[in-house]
């Protein structure tokens, strides 16, 4: 069962905020592009994606969902059906933008515009996740090492680790010298 949510509402009380966003709402579809306060906005914004994707459905079922949210407003509803809609029937979601503006003059409210993104989205081209799962799945081998002969004598080996000894040392001149650098 949906409760009300806790805490201040805009204007109010519920009533009175759900009229405000109705208003706010046809205002946007109405102008395409509203200036008001961040609170309001943000508040709009799952309003107004829900109306356009009432209206992307385009049955008889949606539009009066549409016209119940909008208060019967028959000029916000035509608009929304018959101009925005075959606008953003390729986009899947995120139909608004939101830009600050700054602060009103008055009593400093954050100001933002609320815009329909109406620009035609390019679909992306979907490719075959299949494909890229395959080589994760299968993991690369590395070339196994050699055997060492056990037979090599002492004097064989000890060469060898007197070379590492001083490339070791070498690396630690290196970055001794390269910290010195960046200080």
């Amino acid at each position: 069962m949906p409760k009300p949510t806790k805490g201040p509402r805009l204007g109010g009380g519920p009533a009175h905020e759900r009229l405000m966003l109705a208003n706010l709402a046809a205002s946007l579809f109405e102008h395409k592009s509203i200036k008001t306060t961040e609170t309001k906005a943000k508040r709009l914004r799952p309003v107004a994606e829900r109306l356009v994707t009432f209206a992307k459905r385009g049955d008889l079922a949606s539009r009066r969902r549409a016209m119940q949210t909008l208060r019967n407003n028959k000029d916000a509803a035509h608009i929304l059906f018959t101009e925005i809609a075959p606008l953003v029937e390729n986009r899947e979601g995120g139909y608004t933008r939101i830009t600050k503006l700054g602060f009103r003059k008055g009593d400093n409210a954050s100001m933002v515009s609320i815009e329909l993104v109406l620009e035609p989205v390019t679909p992306k081209v979907k490719s075959s996740s299949s494909s890229k799962a395959a080589p994760a799945a299968a993991p690369v081998e590395e070339p196994a090492e050699a055997p060492v002969d056990e037979t090599e004598t002492v004097e064989q080996s000890e060469p060898v680790e007197a070379e590492t000894e001083t490339a070791a040392a070498d690396e630690v001149e290196t970055d001794a010298a390269a910290k010195s650098d960046d200080k």
